[in-house]
């Protein structure tokens, strides 16, 4: 989508002005990974219209391939408004335009599966499901299970405004991440779409990922991976480092790309969830959904020596991330 930002905090009512940025769950994730040195191909459907070029032109810039975007001349490109306050604020107001857009017309039938299967990492969110019952039996294809199939991600990034009823939310929501092999919830959205409080309780409702992450906002986050063999789960918590917020939109994908950054890389449990944490307080200094880009020479330095030093860490406007040995930097 195309997202639009306030020039100042308040109601949408009283905002005077908007800045144009590129906004969507998906999208974010790969201009992020790209960023960080890896390949990275996005499939979706934008228009034929301004927007659509804008979007195209802006995620390609990151260094994703987009030849697999589909130009749809019948359908508009999605756009979205926002106010600053945090999602979870009772004053965050976020209006969609995007019922009918060309992202809503994705189907089984013109997304194919060996495109979407072609990479190491097939990610996916709960936003796109959302979006129409075409797209939702297209993340349902996606996320059975099948031999030879890539490691599917799916982040559930549950938006109330976009789903019929909270009952329909829930069981696909579920559904769908029972089919993947790496899950992102949020603690509050697993509570609020799932009825689940707490990481176990969210655990013992999906068994089945090989690796589920909870994210607990400043708190940290928790992850949980199946002993191969076994029946028992590691579990690892790492804690988030403090941060001076700017914006919290785009924490999450940032969070995701982070990890999966990580992941590709072969690291540990715990520096795939510092890397997730530095990418997440690099998108929270940043006014946007996308934080500046770190880098692959960075990226792939480690995330902090310990929790103890990662406890230490304070980010703010500054600089794109911390490095190992740092205890205070700026993000911008």
């Amino acid at each position: 989508m195309v997202a639009f930002l306030p020039s100042r905090p308040g109601r949408l009512a009283d905002v005077p002005s908007f800045t144009r940025a590129v906004g969507g769950a998906e999208s974010n994730v790969a201009c992020a990974l790209a960023a960080a040195g890896h390949r990275v191909r996005w499939i979706s459907r934008v228009g034929a219209d301004g927007f659509g070029d804008h979007l195209v032109a802006a995620v390609a810039a990151y260094g994703v391939d987009v030849s697999r975007v589909r130009r749809d001349p019948h359908r508009p490109t999605g756009v979205y408004f926002r106010t600053a306050a945090d999602r979870g604020d009772a004053a965050h107001e976020v209006v969609y335009h995007r019922a009918g857009s060309a992202a809503s017309a994705m189907s089984v039938r013109n997304v194919p599966y060996e495109e979407a299967a072609a990479g190491r990492v097939l990610h996916l969110t709960g936003i796109t499901a959302a979006l129409s019952p075409e797209c939702r039996a297209l993340v349902a294809a996606l996320t059975a299970r099948r031999p030879g199939r890539p490691l599917v991600s799916f982040d559930l990034n549950h938006r109330p405004s976009l789903w019929p009823c909270p009952a329909t939310a829930r069981r696909v929501l579920l559904d769908l991440a029972r089919g993947a092999d790496l899950v992102f919830a949020g603690e509050d959205e697993a509570a609020r779409a799932l009825g689940l409080r707490g990481p176990a309780a969210v655990r013992e409702a999906l068994p089945e990922p090989d690796v589920l992450v909870v994210k607990e906002g400043a708190k940290g986050a928790t992850l949980f991976a199946r002993v191969p063999g076994s029946a028992r789960d590691v579990r690892v918590f790492v804690p988030a480092p403090r941060v001076d917020v700017v914006s919290y939109s785009g924490a999450g994908d940032a969070f995701a790309a982070g990890f999966l950054d990580a992941t590709l890389r072969g690291l540990p449990f715990a520096e795939r969830l510092r890397y997730g944490h530095r990418a997440a307080a690099a998108a929270l200094a940043a006014p946007g959904d996308l934080a500046p880009a770190a880098g692959p020479a960075r990226a792939a330095r480690p995330a902090a020596p310990d929790d103890a030093g990662w406890g230490r860490l304070r980010l703010g406007p500054g600089a794109p991330d911390p490095g190992p040995d740092d205890e205070e930097v700026r993000t911008r």
